[in-house]
């Protein structure tokens, strides 16, 4: 299986910063992209911001300018700076993992979504 493990969320006043992280563990072939996004209360879940393989971003228009997608390959893991954070960017933040993983006792390939756990992003304002 793979887990996604989240870290980084906490309580910060508008025009602060703060920086998450998603670490994929488990029996990974290859990460095929990656994708932070949020949920609010009372409304849905939306992309905030997304990494293809090849290193291709893209961002929601709201979080444009401040919100920066990277990630560290050696380690399958995934960030999200996030600056000029506003109180409407409180939300819970989730990753997510488009991976391929290895079925070890069939020897193949098995490609599909994994979700984090979610972290808790409050901005005061």
């Amino acid at each position: 299986q793979v887990q996604l493990v989240e870290s980084g969320g906490g309580l910060v006043q508008a025009g602060g910063s703060l920086r998450l992280s998603c670490a994929a563990s488990g029996s990974i072939f290859s990460i095929n992209a990656w994708g932070w996004y949020r949920q609010a209360p009372g409304k849905q879940r939306e992309l905030v911001a997304a990494m293809t393989t090849g290193g291709s971003t893209n961002y929601a228009d709201s979080v444009k300018g401040r919100f920066t997608i990277s990630r560290d390959n050696a380690k399958n893991t995934v960030f999200l700076q996030m600056n000029s954070l506003k109180p409407e960017d409180t939300a819970v933040y989730y990753c997510k993992a488009d991976v391929t993983r290895k079925i070890i006792a069939t020897l193949t390939l098995f490609r599909g979504d994994y979700w984090g756990q979610g972290t808790q992003v409050t901005v005061s304002s």
